[in-house]
């Protein structure tokens, strides 16, 4: 399982995204530019914001999201805007400002809705807001969001729509998950007794009938959409960053590391820089990709399975395209434990 490196950022990476086909991967860093490549070979095939877009975010880009049909990408930032882009020629269609940085986008599942999370920073309360799009033309979006959802207590850290896209499904500071209403904005469900640190992703099923969280606790979860009841566990010894659901077969990918304060005093090694995949039945851990210099911030896998990439504090996006071992009918594949790459 040879990695595709791809080099093109500068600065740590925030979050990183495949779009519906796999075929394109969308990085988004702490250098305020968004780039895009070819998943295949690795080949850059541009950048959000730079010559030809213009109109860049003047600061780190936290977060990025693509529809499923590659048509506009999303991106928020530490500028405290919310940006549009047409994938296409990489132009920037519009431009969102508020009071404080937006830590997270989504799209809903029929593309007509986006999220985005503005930080709770300076007197400014933690707030969700929902935008209906207009997919026909671009250029003219609303400036009002149809939701506004202001958050009391625990701030939010990342959402995503539940499936139908009826409710969104949100993290927390405090560590709690909770499900809000598209319709109403009000608070329909919450469960305060999974984590207990900060959440940093959160990314459905492919069937979108569970989610994983990670979390600076050094846990994943898996949640029931539905319920939100916990359904698994996943103990780690390190606080976690990203965590992603492989399609296919029955694992999950975690990625986090010491805290990047502390990485010029750890050594590889010792600092837990690795990939980890963990059986999600079984909750046992597996196999670790090893490759990065510094913790994994990010972490997304192939719509169809067939890959993952990571994205890390060195500034390197690593896509690991599966050998055929992985797809064997073994319960735990041909994946070993300390998996050296």
């Amino acid at each position: 399982m040879k990695p595709i490196i791809l080099q093109g950022h500068e600065r740590s990476l925030t979050q990183i995204v495949f779009n519906a086909e796999g075929d394109l991967l969308f990085t988004a860093s702490k250098d305020h530019i968004i780039n895009v490549w070819f998943t295949s070979n690795g080949e850059r095939l541009g950048t959000f914001g730079g010559a030809v877009g213009g109109a860049k975010h003047n600061g780190t880009v936290w977060t990025v999201a693509c529809d499923s049909e590659s048509k506009y990408l999303m991106s928020g930032g530490a500028d405290n805007t919310m940006r549009m882009w047409e994938v296409n020629t990489g132009k920037c269609l519009k431009v969102w400002e508020y009071e404080t940085a937006v830590k997270r986008v989504a799209w809903s599942e029929d593309d007509e809705l986006v999220l985005g999370i503005t930080e709770q920073r300076q007197g400014q309360p933690s707030i969700i807001r929902v935008y209906a799009l207009n997919r026909e033309d671009g250029a003219s979006q609303s400036d009002e969001p149809i939701q506004t959802i202001t958050l009391t207590g625990s701030k939010a850290t990342v959402a995503l729509f539940a499936p139908l896209s009826d409710n969104i499904l949100v993290g927390h500071e405090s560590g709690k998950v909770s499900k809000y209403s598209v319709k109403t904005g009000e608070e329909v469900l919450v469960n305060e007794d999974g984590h207990r640190g900060e959440i940093t992703d959160i990314q459905l099923s492919p069937d979108g009938t569970y989610f994983i969280t990670s979390s600076k606790d050094k846990t994943a979860r898996i949640w029931d959409s539905e319920t939100l009841d916990e359904m698994k566990v996943y103990a780690t010894e390190t606080p976690l960053n990203s965590a992603c659901i492989a399609p296919l077969r029955p694992y999950v990918i975690l990625g986090g590391g010491q805290d990047a304060m502390a990485v010029t005093t750890t050594s590889q090694r010792a600092g837990k820089f690795e990939s980890r995949f963990w059986h999600k039945l079984f909750e046992e851990e597996v196999g670790r990709v090893r490759g990065h210099f510094g913790p994994i911030n990010t972490l997304a896998v192939h719509p169809q399975g067939k890959a993952y990439a990571s994205g890390a504090e060195d500034g390197f996006v690593r896509v690991h395209w599966f050998d055929e071992s992985y797809f064997r009918s073994r319960p735990f594949g041909d994946l070993e434990p300390e998996v050296e790459v």
